[in-house]
């Protein structure tokens, strides 16, 4: 999710997580998960603690995907192979 009001945190605070590796990027999901969870925040710092989960939440889909590709071309060289 875009804010369009809200342009510069992208830069700041969430452009570091694009350089997370899945385990960085999914551990700290959990722990926004559960501080989202627990609740007792102003409407102000849930929405920006929300938008690092949707962040985070991104950056580790697109290093699934990236390891689905990898397994995918490894197969199809494997039988590409196995044809020879």
């Amino acid at each position: 999710m875009t804010d369009s009001g809200n342009a510069e945190a992208e830069p700041t605070e969430l452009a570091e997580i694009r350089g997370f590796g899945y385990e960085r990027a999914r551990d700290e999901l959990v722990n926004v998960v559960k501080m989202l969870e627990q609740g007792g925040m102003d409407l102000d710092d849930s929405l920006a603690l929300w938008e690092r989960g949707e962040a985070l939440a991104t950056r580790c889909e697109e290093h699934l995907a990236g390891a689905r590709k990898r397994v995918e071309d490894a197969i199809s060289r494997s039988e590409a192979e196995e044809q020879v």
